[in-house]
């Protein structure tokens, strides 16, 4: 891990909410060059000063390290909100704020919202436009949702440490900070492979996306030797990573745009 640069900064994080998060959270680091990012480093959480293996001091270090990069975007890959039929409060502020009261446990986030949905794991609005994969409450998802808004988003929002667009206005003395989703980013550049494995074919899929984002023009990697190190990762959170780094960089680059009609004040926005 490097020290912040001068210039602006991307960071794309691949969040994770299991037991070990520390190993299976990725960070990459990019710097704005002209009109492309460049991708100076690539680690996981566990190396973040303080961290560890395990979730809770990688959630507190992950949460410390965006608190001190006042100059930087970054991408996060968990959802921000949950679909606005199932939000009680009034606004998104006070559903991240209240959210470690309104849910005490992992498990009762799935549990409550789909005993208010009627059964139905449904999407926010954003899931639909973005083609998310799964609702905020799918178990395949929820402990992302759970552990990204408790323990990451929550507190820097209640303590006015980031902005969270588009429900915030950025301002300039704090991180911006982005909901991301890499799979609706690679559906939106026909890269949707199968990459995730030990397998050479997982590998070569891997290939052909980082060499397919490249090809866009707007990233690049500076080392050799970062290129295998994302490549290696046979679980794919490296590249992942990478691929929030990018999102969040295009995402700048089309001026946060969103669409206006939807009711993303209350359910959060995802930035492909």
């Amino acid at each position: 891990m490097i020290s912040s640069p001068d210039s602006h900064e991307i960071v794309g994080v691949d969040f994770s909410g299991a037991k070990d998060a520390g190993k299976k959270i990725w960070i990459a680091q990019g710097v704005i060059k002209g009109d492309i990012l460049m991708i100076i480093e690539c680690f996981q959480a566990k190396d973040l000063p303080g961290a560890g293996r395990h979730r809770e001091r990688s959630l507190i270090a992950l949460r410390e390290f965006i608190r001190k990069q006042k100059d930087s975007i970054f991408g996060l890959d968990f959802p921000f909100g949950i679909p606005i039929n199932l939000v009680k409060e009034k606004s998104w502020e006070k559903f991240v704020v209240s959210f470690d009261g309104t849910y005490t446990s992992p498990g009762e986030l799935p549990m409550v919202c789909k005993l208010a949905a009627g059964g139905k794991e449904l999407k926010r609005f954003t899931d639909v436009e973005a083609k998310t994969p799964f609702s905020p409450y799918n178990l395949r998802l929820y402990r992302q949702t759970y552990f990204g808004i408790r323990d990451v988003l929550g507190p820097l929002i209640k303590n006015n440490r980031v902005c969270a667009l588009p429900m915030q206005k950025p301002l300039p003395d704090r991180a911006w900070v982005l909901e991301i989703c890499p799979a609706s980013t690679l559906r939106r550049e026909n890269l949707s492979l199968s990459y995730k494995g030990r397998s050479e074919t997982k590998r070569t899929a891997r290939v052909k996306i980082l060499d397919g984002i490249k090809k866009t023009g707007v990233l690049n990697i500076k080392k050799s030797a970062l290129r295998s190190k994302i490549l290696e990762d046979r679980g794919g959170d490296a590249l992942d990573s990478v691929i929030a780094a990018f999102a969040t960089f295009r995402a700048l680059k089309n001026g946060f745009a969103f669409d206006k009609s939807s009711p993303y004040g209350l359910e959060g926005w995802v930035y492909t």
